[in-house]
C-alpha cells in the first residue's frame, strides 16, 4: 500500500517545489553540502537518494533517467563519476540532516544536509 507516500506541499504551487528540490539537489551534488530548512532538507533527501539509487547502475538507461530528474550535464558527471561508485556496496541512507536549531528572523527550524 502506499498511502501517505506523498510529497510535502512547502507553502508552494508545484511547479515552484519542484524547482526548489531539484535545485537543492544540484547544490547538494555540487557543494556536498547546502543549509537549509529542516522540512525542504527532508523533501531534498528524498529525491537525492533516488537519484542516487538510480545512478549507481552506470548505463544508457539510468544515465537518461537521472538527467530527467537533474537536467544538468555537469551535475550529471559528477553524480556518475564521484559520487555514485562511492556509494557501490551501500543499499541505502547516503544523505544525512543535521539540526541546527532555530533561525533567528522567522524561528524557522534549519538543518544542514549532507552527503554520507
Amino acid at each position: 500500500m502506499r498511502h501517505r507516500k506523498g510529497n510535502k506541499k512547502l507553502g508552494l504551487p508545484t511547479d515552484q517545489r519542484l524547482a526548489l528540490i531539484r535545485n537543492g539537489a544540484k547544490a547538494l551534488f555540487e557543494n556536498k553540502q547546502i543549509k537549509t530548512t529542516t522540512q525542504r532538507a527532508k523533501q531534498i533527501s528524498r529525491y537525492a537518494e533516488r537519484i542516487i539509487t538510480k545512478a549507481k547502475t552506470d548505463d544508457v538507461h539510468s544515465r537518461r533517467e537521472v538527467m530527467k530528474m537533474i537536467n544538468d550535464p555537469k551535475i550529471l558527471k559528477i553524480i556518475f563519476s564521484d559520487i555514485a561508485p562511492q556509494y557501490k556496496e551501500t543499499p541505502g541512507g547516503y544523505t544525512r540532516v543535521i539540526k541546527l536549531g532555530i533561525r533567528r528572523g522567522d524561528a524557522a527550524s534549519v538543518s544542514v544536509l549532507e552527503l554520507v
